[in-house]
């Protein structure tokens, strides 16, 4: 478990599970939502796979998951994404309704797309159309397109989408992502620190986004960082650098890092919930489950700054 004592009076790190399953499906988790309730989630994976089900709490503490269903992502054809090129979905966030029912956008990378998917009765169906991407994003790379994809909560641009490159950058070596602000996509610049990835985002009530990196080298392991931006900031020009909330290597419980989900606790308190992508490598890496409480006061010091 993570050391409370390195999270900077900004985190709590809450609990975190090991996910299992025998079904050969199972893995490859990429991003999530997690319901209002902090108990419904629904997930996705590289493969062309989604995951939905419940998180059980003992209090406020995850256990363990329950009444997990698995299916596959449509094409607007109704026919399976199959191929790696149409099926690698990297990032998820609600649009509008529940996980029972509504809207979520699932963005690909290799063949880039951002789609609308409908859910219906927490099943995800064929795609009813796509964001139309700005023509800088041809230049993104097969395996490092979008992995990003948040709806703003709040703030000046409440309602639009934020989308961000894996790793897209500009000749000063900065992630590019865009804001789309009345659907005209508006590129943002996000500040490359030690060149991490960026794998997941999730909007907070207020307009501010977290952002969660990764980076991996043979000869340091798999590292993580998640970074909070505030909502002024974002659409407003300038490079974002935003505050780091935490970072951690392999001396911490984490793997692959890839997803990230916001809900509100209980207590009205602010929940992160992480997952990992263990590429369907049960031998080397985990599928994980983490989750930490962002401190109102911390959290407010940081908008600050």
């Amino acid at each position: 478990m993570i050391d409370r004592r390195l999270l900077l009076g900004i985190l709590i790190a809450g609990a975190g599970l090991v996910l299992r399953s025998d079904n050969d499906k199972f893995g490859g988790l990429s991003d999530l939502v997690v319901a209002a309730d902090g108990r419904r989630f629904t997930s996705i994976t590289d493969e062309g796979g989604w995951l939905a089900g419940e998180i059980v709490l003992e209090g406020s503490v995850p256990t363990g998951l329950a009444n997990v269903r698995l299916g596959r992502l449509l094409a607007m054809s109704g026919r399976e994404l199959e191929r790696k090129p149409n099926s690698d979905a990297e990032g998820m966030a609600l649009l509008n309704g529940d996980l029972t029912r509504g809207t979520v956008l699932i963005a690909f990378e290799r063949n880039h797309r951002i789609g609308r998917f409908p859910v219906r009765n927490g099943a995800i169906s064929a795609p009813t159309g796509y964001i139309k991407l700005p023509g800088e994003a041809r230049r993104m790379k097969s395996n490092s397109g979008i992995e990003a994809v948040a709806v703003l909560q709040g703030g000046p641009h409440k309602g639009s989408i934020l989308a961000i490159a894996e790793r897209l950058t500009d000749p000063e070596g900065n992630h590019t992502g865009w804001l789309w602000i009345k659907d005209t996509p508006r590129r943002i610049t996000i500040r490359d620190l030690r060149e991490f990835d960026i794998t997941s985002a999730a909007a907070l009530p207020d307009g501010a986004v977290v952002v969660l990196e990764r980076r991996f080298r043979w000869s340091e392991g798999v590292k993580m960082r998640m970074r909070y931006l505030k909502a002024a900031t974002l659409g407003a020009g300038p490079v974002i650098e935003g505050e780091t909330l935490f970072e951690a290597d392999m001396g911490y419980e984490i793997d692959n890092m890839e997803g990230l989900a916001v809900h509100k606790g209980a207590q009205g308190e602010t929940v992160l919930t992480l997952v990992s992508d263990n590429n369907f490598n049960t031998t080397l890496q985990r599928t994980l489950l983490l989750q930490f409480t962002l401190l109102a006061e911390g959290l407010a010091d940081a908008g600050a700054r």
